[in-house]
């Protein structure tokens, strides 16, 4: 995903969990930092990116914030739904199996 464009939308940034939050807040940081040090020697192409991406800091920085205070909700996990899924299939087959063995005997 890059820094300083569409892709961080508010509701792109709602669906993310936690730990990519923090991922992508050090990823923006980084680039600022690159951009800033381009700027101070005079090889900065477009410094509207140097706007975008303090503003992705910031949307960053308040989906954060806003999880901290409880004003907005994690998206719940999907994969541990998926893992319930499977353990309740494989807790029908190994009834299916034990009754089979049951009435074998």
């Amino acid at each position: 995903m890059a820094i300083g464009s569409k892709e961080l939308l508010p509701a792109e940034l709602a669906s993310m969990d936690d730990e990519r939050l923090v991922v992508e807040l050090k990823r923006a940081k980084e680039e600022l930092f690159n951009l800033r040090f381009q700027s101070a020697t005079g090889q900065l192409d477009s410094h509207g990116r140097l706007r975008a991406v303090k503003r992705d800091i910031a949307r960053l920085y308040t989906v954060i914030r806003e999880r901290e205070l409880g004003i907005s909700a994690s998206p719940a996990p999907v994969e541990k739904a998926a893992d319930k899924k499977k353990s309740k299939k494989a807790d029908e087959a190994a009834k299916a199996t034990e009754a089979e063995k049951a009435e074998d005997n």
